[in-house]
Order: structure tokens, then C-alpha cells, then sequence
């Protein structure tokens, strides 16, 4: 069974920084995409950004030059560095991993169990 786990979340003040991870345990699948959602309270969630197998790397206009999303393949992890945080990124972030399971033979979509994050002085 394979699951994501997410780790990294916190308080942090203004102009600050954090980094978000999520790693997919588990065996016998691979990623066709990885991204970071976030939803603040009385919000829709939203995407923060997505990188998809062969593609480029997109970010939500709000944050463009402020976050930016690498992984590690090996550890099968995706991690989101935030910096020049402001009051309005606080929300909760989820990340979201869509595999390909092999053992199955057939595609997953799987949520992160979501991190707080939360910018106030």
C-alpha cells in the first residue's frame, strides 16, 4: 500500500521560511505527477504549483518567486521551500502524487494528510 506523509509545517513571522516535505512509502509504482495544494480557512483549496513527468514546473501567480518545488526521486519526495512568507499564505498545504501503480497496473491519485502553516508576528 502506498501512502504520502507530510512533514514540515509550523508558525513562522512574516518574511520568513519554511520547507514543506512529502515522501511516498511504499514499493512498486511511479510518479506522473507531483504537486502542493493549499486551503486557508473559508477558502477553496488552490493550487500552489505542479510538475508533471516531462514537463515544466508551474506556480500559482501569488506565489512566483517566492516558493519553489524540487524532489528527490530516489526517496520518491517532493519538497516545497517558502520563503518571503506573508499573513496570506497561511493555510493548510496538502501535497498530491499521481502514481502509477505496477503491482495494479493502473493509476492513483494520493493526498498528503495536510501540514498548518502559519504566518503571523
Amino acid at each position: 500500500q502506498v501512502q504520502l506523509v507530510e512533514s514540515g509545517g509550523g508558525l513562522v513571522q512574516p518574511g520568513g521560511s519554511l520547507r514543506l516535505s512529502c515522501a511516498a512509502s511504499g514499493s512498486s509504482f511511479s510518479i506522473n505527477a507531483m504537486s502542493w495544494y493549499r486551503q486557508a480557512p473559508g477558502k477553496q483549496r488552490e493550487l500552489v504549483t505542479i510538475f508533471t513527468k516531462g514537463g515544466s514546473t508551474n506556480y500559482a501567480d501569488s506565489v512566483k518567486g517566492r516558493f519553489t518545488m524540487s524532489r528527490d526521486d530516489a526517496k520518491s519526495t517532493v519538497y516545497l521551500q517558502m520563503n518571503s512568507l506573508k499573513p496570506e499564505d497561511t493555510a493548510v498545504y496538502y501535497c498530491k502524487m499521481d502514481l502509477y501503480l505496477i503491482y495494479l497496473n493502473r493509476p492513483v491519485e494520493l493526498w498528503g494528510q495536510g501540514t498548518q502553516v502559519t504566518v503571523s508576528s
